[in-house]
């Protein structure tokens, strides 16, 4: 049975039992985006969280994604789906708070720091500029940036993925012209903030988030050490949530 087949079957059977049953089809067809995308994501939240854990919160987003698919609508499943996926494992760890609040400190610390000297100095801030604006080292900021990593790529990732379930649910015809322009406003947000990374930032994130390379492979490909890599990518994070904090 194709997939157009299927949809057709599954949206117009009555009977709660052959539903459930297209609904296990649908399940294992689809399982092996739940454990890519699971795996993406244990990728950055490390040891923090387990990868079956992750795994069984995308599962709840499959489900959830075949229940509210709209087959009329011109989006494949694989894309409403992966969005719907990734949905529910980041809903579910922004549920367990496990982010220590003193990193949160760090983080907000370095975001305020680094949007003073930007207005300051007309350009980004350098390591040395932001260490001598909060009388530290440049190893002490280096550290710092390193600690603060995961928390602000978890919030980007709750930005990022609120901005792909906007651009999914935009095809509703429920959508007020009102919700429509805020919908707009907070995607157009989202690219100028992505606008502020240079050639190699953006290449290292696309590479990190969309190919899920580690940053001992990135660091082969672009022929720099896995620590360059590591400070380009925590860096290219707090330019990217310090440029969002400026739109809202």
């Amino acid at each position: 049975m194709n997939e157009s087949d299927i949809w057709i079957k599954y949206k117009s059977t009555k009977d709660e039992k052959a539903k459930n049953e297209l609904k296990k089809e649908i399940i294992l067809r689809y399982i092996k985006l739940v454990k890519i995308i699971s795996g993406r994501l244990y990728n950055y939240y490390g040891s923090n969280i387990e990868y079956d854990d992750l795994v069984s919160y995308g599962i709840i987003g499959l489900i959830d994604a075949i229940e509210k698919y709209d087959y009329s609508k011109n989006i494949k499943f694989e894309t409403y789906a992966s969005v719907r996926i990734r949905g529910a494992i980041i809903d579910e760890i922004r549920n367990l708070d496990w982010i220590p609040r003193s990193i949160r400190q760090k983080s907000k610390l370095i975001k305020d720091a680094y949007a003073k000297l930007e207005n300051k100095l007309g350009r980004e801030p350098n390591t040395n500029e932001l260490a001598e604006e909060l009388g530290k080292s440049e190893d002490e900021i280096l550290k710092l940036l390193e600690e603060t990593n995961i928390y602000n790529v978890v919030s980007l990732e709750e930005e990022l993925n609120d901005n792909f379930k906007i651009q999914i649910e935009d095809t509703s015809s429920d959508v007020n012209p009102e919700e429509s322009l805020i919908r707009k406003d907070i995607i157009e947000s989202l690219k100028k903030a992505l606008d502020v990374l240079n050639e190699r930032e953006r290449l290292i994130i696309n590479l990190y988030y969309y190919e899920g390379l580690t940053y001992k492979e990135i660091g082969k490909i672009l022929n720099i050490s896995e620590s360059r890599i590591s400070q380009i990518h925590s860096r290219s994070i707090l330019k990217i949530k310090t440029k969002l904090e400026n739109f809202r």
